[in-house]
């Protein structure tokens, strides 16, 4: 177009505004855009994920699984009633009749209270079982003064139950915390893909009116042929691009329909009346003392670490047992006796059994190489711990630098977006002044939109290096939830 009427000029000016309502909508981290919709923001989308995807249920089934473990431990301390019979009758003649029932109360300290009875008959009995009566109650207790005094193992099994508990915990926060940020990075493609489309059909629009106004000009002799077609070029061009948009949109809606699950864990669909917004908490901005923050954090709660100071302790429990065994065996049982019917008090000098255990292995080779074997998975858990702790601060501090260099490009190719917003004024000012042709402004209009795309790329890439730090911090957002 060489030349163009008033009322062309008239029209590109609309136009030009138009165009310049963008800026508002293209900006990502905005929620101007299809007021329409219904908005569906981040922490919203956290709260379905965290109620009903299959994985994190999953992930809660740790916390049951490690209390059954718990249960199963202290099972070993449930009392236990016990009958053993024996008898032996031949050739009509009655060899033996015995019977012995008890009832035995494990405890956590190392005195296990047990009470019976003995019952036994027979011709050709034992003379060490033969009892007055045939029948005679006991009560006592066993305790272990060697080996088993601080620590057993039944109360070390109890022991490494509980800190399973703490380790499936942590676990179960890694899983979740792995699922969120996928679930993230998912969200902020497809808020990415949304307003990009938002983009891309305005451009659409534009193009066509552009079009539209230029074959009605080349009608009247005002515009070219070439100037047509060029015209008609950018506008299929826009069309292709929409079509782009369009196909990237459906499928990071489909993406984000992975993450959502009704009650029934039935999957459910992302409807196309909902839109991704930006809430006031998204845009919260990172500085040197919330890293900080983060950094401690991670060092006392970092779901990884807290998993390395369980095994510690664990490897502390199995230590001790270790060195329990390094002792003799030294059990030392008293039960004091008593008959049915008996008229006289019980006198617990005379009416007595009393039973001492002893065992030593001589040279302790097996016991010293368990607590060696012990020492030394010890010493190589605390280096897998360092290098753990180190390599998470280290991913901390690099995702905060990328947060912290995307701010400072997203600062310049905010101002860019300006500047160029600015350059297309000044060709619209040019235009009316007959200095400026359609083909220099659409050139000015296909670099503002590249500018804001890239600008609302860098900004999702921003929200998905928050998101990563949230992880490598081994929390859910900046609350350190």
């Amino acid at each position: 177009m060489r030349s163009l009427t008033s009322q062309a000029v008239a029209l590109l000016t609309l136009i030009f505004f138009s165009f310049t309502g963008m800026i508002a909508v293209a900006q990502p981290i905005s929620s101007n855009a299809a007021d329409t919709t219904e908005k569906f923001s981040l922490d919203e989308f956290y709260r379905v994920v965290l109620e009903y995807h299959p994985m994190v249920r999953q992930a809660r089934l740790l916390n049951e699984s490690a209390r059954q473990e718990l249960r199963l431990a202290r099972g070993s301390f449930d009392p236990k009633a016990e009958v053993q019979l024996d008898k032996k009758e031949f050739q009509n003649k009655s060899y033996y009749n015995k019977l012995d029932a008890y009832l035995s109360f494990p405890t956590w300290f190392p005195v296990n209270p047990k009470l019976g009875m003995e019952n036994n008959t027979g011709q050709l009995l034992n003379s060490a079982e033969t009892i007055p009566g045939g029948r005679q109650y006991f009560a006592g207790v066993n305790l272990p003064i060697g080996k088993g005094l601080f620590t057993d193992e039944r109360r070390a099994m109890v022991k490494q139950a509980s800190l399973l508990t703490t380790l499936s915990e942590a676990e179960q926060v890694k899983q979740i915390n792995k699922v969120l940020l996928q679930a993230a990075k998912d969200y902020w493609q497809w808020y990415n893909s949304y307003h990009n489309l938002l983009l891309t059909e305005k451009g659409v629009t534009i193009a066509q009116e552009i079009y539209r106004r230029v074959k009605l000009n080349h009608q009247h002799g005002e515009a070219s042929r070439i100037d047509t077609m060029q015209a008609k070029i950018i506008w299929q061009s826009r069309k292709v691009e929409r079509m782009e948009a369009q196909l990237a949109f459906r499928n990071t809606s489909l993406a984000l329909s992975n993450y959502l699950w009704d009650a029934a864990s039935q999957p459910l669909q992302l409807s196309t009346k909902v839109s991704p917004v930006i809430r006031e908490s998204d845009q919260l901005k990172i500085d040197d003392s919330m890293l900080q923050s983060l950094i401690e954090r991670a060092r006392q709660n970092h779901p990884e670490l807290i998993k390395y100071k369980t095994k510690l302790n664990q490897l502390g429990v199995e230590r001790s047992l270790a060195k329990e065994f390094l002792k003799p065996k030294l059990d030392l049982s008293y039960y004091v006796l008593t008959q049915p019917g008996a008229p006289q008090a019980i006198d617990f000098s005379r009416d007595y059994k009393l039973g001492v255990d002893f065992s030593m292995p001589i040279f302790l080779r097996k016991e010293r190489s368990k607590l060696a074997l012990t020492d030394l998975k010890i010493s190589s858990t605390e280096f897998e711990q360092r290098l753990a702790e180190r390599e998470i601060i280290n991913e901390i501090t690099a995702t905060y630098n990328q947060i912290t260099n995307t701010g400072q490009m997203i600062e310049q190719l905010a101002e860019m977006v300006t500047l160029y917003d600015q350059l297309l004024n000044a060709e619209m000012m040019n235009l009316e002044h007959g200095e400026s042709d359609l083909f220099k402004i659409s050139l000015q209009q296909e670099k503002l939109i590249q500018a804001q795309i890239k600008l609302l790329k860098l900004q999702v890439e921003q929200q998905k290096a928050k998101a990563s730090l949230y992880w490598a911090a081994g929390v859910r957002n900046l609350n350190f939830e």
